[in-house]
Formats: C-alpha cells, sequence, structure tokens
C-alpha cells in the first residue's frame, strides 16, 4: 500500500511539473523578435489566418493605397485586428509564437516594402515593458494582395496554457 501511495504521489508531482513548464523564446535580447520558440506538449494553439488592414475610409477607392494608410498604419490596423480575434478565444499578443508578415512595395517607396513601417507599429505591440514576449517571425516581399490599395497582411499562432 505504501508503494501505491508513493507511486501516485511521484505521478502527481511529474504531472504538475509538466504542466509547469513555460514557453520558451530564445534569440539576442536586442532583437524585435525571438529566433526561436519552444512550446511545451499539451498547451493549446491558436491559428489566425492572414488579417488584412481596414479601410480608412469606407466610401475609398481600395484600389488606392490612400484607402488603406502606408505601411505603417495598415500594420498598425492588422496587428489591432489580430488582437481582438485573439481576445475572442481568451488570448493576448503576448500568447503570439510565429508570425507570417507579408508586405507589398510600396510606390511611394519605389516599389520596396516599408520594412522600417512596420516595425514602428510591431513594436508597439511586443518586446514592450507591457509586453515583452517576442514571437518569431519571417518578412517577406509579395507582388500583390486581395486589394491593390492593401500593402500588408499578417498570419499568427499563438499558444498558451490550457485551462
Amino acid at each position: 500500500m505504501k508503494r501505491l501511495i508513493l507511486a501516485a504521489a511521484i505521478a502527481l508531482a511529474a504531472a504538475g511539473a509538466a504542466n509547469a513548464q513555460e514557453i520558451v523564446r530564445g534569440g539576442a535580447p536586442t532583437s524585435p523578435i525571438a529566433s526561436v520558440v519552444t512550446v511545451p506538449a499539451g498547451y493549446d494553439t491558436i491559428y489566425v489566418s492572414g488579417m488584412t488592414p481596414p479601410m480608412l475610409d469606407p466610401k475609398g477607392d481600395p484600389a488606392l493605397t490612400a484607402t488603406f494608410g502606408d505601411t505603417k498604419t495598415q500594420t498598425l490596423g492588422v496587428l489591432t485586428r489580430i488582437q481582438e480575434a485573439l481576445k475572442t478565444q481568451g488570448a493576448t499578443m503576448g500568447d503570439v509564437v510565429m508570425m507570417r508578415v507579408l508586405l507589398v512595395g510600396d510606390p511611394a517607396k519605389g516599389g520596396k516594402m516599408d520594412f522600417a513601417g512596420m516595425m514602428e507599429s510591431y513594436k508597439t505591440f511586443f518586446g514592450t515593458a507591457e509586453q515583452p514576449n517576442k514571437p518569431s517571425r519571417i518578412t517577406s516581399q509579395i507582388t500583390s494582395l486581395v486589394q491593390p490599395g492593401m500593402l500588408v497582411e499578417i498570419e499568427v499562432q499563438a499558444a498558451r496554457k490550457p485551462k
């Protein structure tokens, strides 16, 4: 009987230790992204489909970049939409572990993607004093999105401890 109680206690302790594991984010502390993120087994995964920017002017022409704003403005709108989507699942931007950023070349920048503009908005959501977590990330320039005036689409995966 003592062995059975001891075995049960060890099993409970091991299960508790496994549940106590946290997401591990690695990389240079000064980097705006994590170079590697490890999610422990048993965490819930949330996939957020690619989000595009809201129109600044609902009556505007979606073929015009001005209808959606510059890359900085569009990124802010997209990340706000992602934040809202995560909230519906009981998650936050701090739970994001992977991000894919697609940028269309900005006509105002000679057709080159505005990485600096994207980063200005990105840094207001990640690696801050209020929300220090940073995801792994890829950023790519593409030729176009669903509406000609759109410059930004972002997809994320988030992970959190099960409820």
